[in-house]
């Protein structure tokens, strides 16, 4: 699926493979042992300790390079993909590896060098006309390609969350001139055509207008027209239903309430939570899950124009509630509140949405923790649980109904934001709240989405963050799904 991972059944690949191996600190004597006389010396005599990254690069008898080892560190966590992650361009360039001894997991390695391998280069050396997609370019001459790693049997898994986070990071990092509500909708169409049984509907114009009044008023500044992609796919008649609501603001000025120039400079990645989803149907399609999935996404611009919504504008709710727009720029909850209840409508078994909606779960919880809010206290630890141990963590906030008044208005059903500076992730989720039937399952993760500086396997801009932890959660869930006692 990615050039930089090769399947080590592929003929051929193997026999010119170096040897990775990796180490910690009490296994290092060990792994010496293993090696050559000239090589266990070369490892003492470079001062390599195998503290947690660090890289050794091993000579052959007869010159040349002959392997490497990885260093661990004394306490890392055995499953973790990041130690790894820095391997695909602090190796040679283009050369082979496979994974040879050591206290390693062979599927979280190979996650690691996935997520690692990755650059956006859909325009660098095209002269800015490119179509192609990270996944597919020939890096440019001027870049460093990728060393690659064989990925034994039984990583498939990994080697798909690898490809899955590629694409969602290649739909985050598109500029949003090339990426608007078309595309994005698109995007989904052209997920759909990948898993054989899969549908997608794309409701725009009028029907949009009368299905999805609020996301329609969100879009109703932008040239480019809003649009909702539905996507429909049952790995199993009678499994249990997974709906997935994801914010697709393509890109977002704040509308009438307009952002600062330097709070606009991310702006495109404010489709990030209809990116992460869309990378989670892809993995629980590929993975055939014993669920029927329905894939939602609000596709739509927020701009500036003659025709943006207003402040204090009242608009009426897919629902029928009534909402009066208390700020231009909180406008992805809109998006999201016509989509679930949409998914309410089916009745689903659990809803789950994604979206980059307030900048107070950051200031929160930082950049790397998404927040999480549920109506279901079973479902929220099974996020978690699944974060954990995907390495792909979440934290969870309050919907403390105490502040839901804050949200009281004089002339609608419920304001878009709340009455006082403070809470910002919880007012939100509480509105979104008021958009679930009661009795259906509900969690809402708000989250940033993006890397601002490159660290190893995460390189600086978008990121699928949570998408692992999703899947993973809906894998557990068509389990306990399939359990008699349920």
């Amino acid at each position: 699926m990615l050039d930089c991972l090769p399947a080590e059944s592929e003929a051929g690949t193997d026999t010119a493979a170096l040897t990775l191996h990796t180490a910690r600190p009490e296994t290092l004597a060990a792994l010496r042992a293993t090696l050559g006389a000239a090589q266990a010396a070369w490892l003492e005599a470079t001062g390599f300790t195998a503290r947690l990254g660090q890289l050794a690069l091993l000579p052959g008898e007869a010159g040349g390079l002959a392997g490497a080892v990885l260093g661990l560190g004394g306490d890392g966590e055995p499953t973790s993909p990041w130690p790894f992650g820095a391997l695909p361009f602090a190796l040679p360039e283009r050369s082979l590896w496979r994974l040879g001894t050591g206290d390693h997991d062979a599927a979280a390695a190979v996650l690691g060098w996935g997520l690692g391998a990755y650059r956006y280069r859909r325009f660098k050396g095209t002269g800015g006309g490119g179509a192609e997609s990270a996944a597919d370019q020939a890096p440019p001459s001027s870049d460093r390609a990728p060393a690659r790693l064989l990925a034994p049997a039984g990583t498939e898994s990994a080697v798909a969350a690898a490809a899955a986070a590629w694409r969602v990071r290649d739909l985050i990092n598109t500029p949003p001139n090339h990426l608007g509500p078309a595309e994005l909708a698109e995007a989904v169409r052209a997920l759909a055509a990948e898993h054989p049984g899969a549908t997608c509907r794309i409701v725009e114009g009028a029907e949009l207008a009368e299905g999805f009044p609020l996301i329609a008023t969100v879009g109703a500044g932008s040239a480019r027209p809003p649009c909702v992609a539905i996507l429909e796919w049952q790995g199993s008649a009678d499994g249990p239903l997974i709906a997935l609501c994801g914010k697709g603001v393509c890109f977002d000025s704040g509308g009438l309430d307009l952002k600062p120039s330097a709070a606009m400079l991310r702006m495109k990645k404010d489709m990030g939570g209809a990116a992460v989803l869309i990378g989670v149907a892809d993995l629980v399609m590929r993975a055939r899950l014993p669920v029927r999935l329905m894939l939602l996404i609000g596709a739509v611009e927020n701009a500036v124009s003659g025709t943006a919504m207003r402040p204090l504008d009242v608009v009426r709710s897919r629902k029928g509630l009534t909402v009066e727009i208390g700020n231009t720029d909180a406008e992805g909850r809109l998006v999201l509140c016509d989509l679930l209840t949409l998914a309410g409508e089916r009745r689903p078994d659990v809803v789950l949405d994604c979206a980059t909606l307030t900048g107070a779960a950051r200031v929160a919880l930082g950049p790397d923790l998404p927040a999480l809010f549920s109506n279901d206290d079973a479902l929220a630890e099974m996020l978690l649980a699944a974060g954990r141990k995907a390495h792909d963590p979440l934290w969870r906030l309050p919907l403390h109904s105490g502040y839901d008044s804050w949200m009281d208005s004089a002339v609608a059903d419920v304001s878009s934001v709340g009455s006082k500076p403070m809470a910002g992730a919880i007012t939100a989720a509480l509105f979104l709240q008021r958009f679930v039937p009661p009795g259906v399952r509900w969690a809402h993760l708000d989250l940033y989405a993006w890397n601002d500086s490159s660290r190893p396997g995460r390189p600086e801009g978008g990121e699928a963050q949570a998408m692992r932890a999703i899947h993973a959660a809906i894998s557990a869930l068509a389990e306990q799904h399939g359990q008699p006692d349920r």
